[in-house]
């Protein structure tokens, strides 16, 4: 169990160190911000669509390696996804990082599954999260549609 999770640690540190897709976009179709005032963390995130599908991903950010890691690997899962299938997918790694869920597929979540160990420390919950919110900032005019 220890090896597993140290790659998931490592995982974690190559992605706080080599943030994928941390640049923000000059255009973009949508934009959402979240912080976390407890920890320090800000995302700001910007999507730019070819119809209903997410064709590119931006965000800027700063704050704990756990908030910024999050915002790197999510940007790398919804990337290419519609935005019908990026709600699922957040709303399932929502789910996922919610201590009283008893088990989620795994296969589902890909190495975003380096998160769960989080669930042991309440406080840095919200800092995997604000990656997730910053989501649901960008969609929240046209999210009635998924409901």
């Amino acid at each position: 169990m220890t090896s597993i999770l140290s790659l998931h640690q490592q995982l974690i540190l190559d992605h706080y160190r080599n943030p994928r897709n941390k640049t923000p976009l000059a255009h973009y179709d949508l934009q959402g911000t979240a912080t976390n005032p407890l920890c320090g963390d800000e995302v700001t995130l910007q999507l730019n669509l070819e119809g209903e599908t997410i064709s590119k991903i931006g965000f800027e950010g700063k704050g704990c390696s756990i908030s910024q890691a999050a915002a790197s690997m999510l940007s790398t899962h919804l990337s290419g996804k519609t935005l019908k299938e990026a709600v699922l997918f957040v709303t399932r790694f929502r789910t996922m990082m919610d201590p009283s869920t008893e088990e989620l597929d795994a296969t589902l979540m890909g190495n975003l599954v380096a998160f769960q160990g989080v669930q042991k420390f309440p406080l840095k919950i919200r800092c995997v999260l604000v990656f997730y919110e910053a989501f649901q900032d960008a969609i929240k005019d046209r999210d009635q549609q998924w409901k």
